[in-house]
């Protein structure tokens, strides 16, 4: 049976920070639909095209898109075993999806990221991506030595469209619509944990290792 993580939670959570320690923990690739959606629109290939306007909106990607790269992504060999997903599903659409795919070959366990709106917004507001090799920095909690420049490779820091804060707040009103109601089903299912999101990396790590022993 493949092991599947499905990372639930607000954006700006803490998903893809999580997912990738656990993704080094269990040896399970991480896969974050909002970076194949990226790398989709930097290649400008005909589904980036398509999901850029709606990610500069901070709208949700229509589900037909992110489906087809989801799926092209989990076909790749490294999946074999399983696989952690951060960002998706982000509807009951996209849930019934990844339960008919993967409800028969795979173990599926769900961890909810729990963050209040100021919280997300006030630690998405002030993240930087450096443009040239994507390291992440937040001016406050882990600040560049250099303002504006990327410690590891010289590059410039920015800030993505998405994350300004009237797209974070564009962002979590569309979350609590849409991605919200998602915690009812995957609660009914079963292996459904919730775990602080505001809480330490170490913290939430322990926690999640203490629950699911993979």
């Amino acid at each position: 049976m493949k092991k599947i993580l499905i990372l639930l939670g607000p954006p700006g959570a803490g998903k893809g920070t999580v997912g990738n320690k656990l993704s080094q923990m269990w040896n399970l690739p991480l896969i974050s639909s909002g970076d194949l959606l990226r790398e989709n629109v930097n290649r400008e290939t005909e589904l980036g095209k398509k999901a850029k306007d709606y990610m500069e909106k901070g709208e949700l990607v229509p589900d037909e898109i992110v489906v087809s790269i989801i799926k092209k992504r989990t076909s790749e060999s490294d999946c074999e075993n399983g696989f952690i997903l951060d960002g998706f599903p982000r509807n009951l659409n996209q849930a019934k999806m990844i339960d008919e795919v993967y409800g028969k070959e795979g173990e599926i366990k769900t961890v909810f990221l729990n963050a209040d709106d100021d919280f997300i917004v006030e630690r998405l507001s002030n993240r930087r991506v450096c443009e040239k090799c994507g390291a992440i920095y937040h001016l406050i909690n882990i600040p560049p030595k250099k303002d504006g420049i990327c410690d590891k490779c010289g590059g410039k820091l920015i800030q993505r469209e998405d994350d300004k804060e009237d797209v974070i707040r564009n962002r979590l009103h569309i979350y609590h619509q849409i991605t919200a109601p998602l915690l009812e089903y995957y609660r009914n299912k079963g292996d459904f944990y919730e775990v602080d999101g505001e809480a330490g990396l170490d913290e939430i790590i322990k926690e999640i290792s203490g629950i699911i022993k993979w």
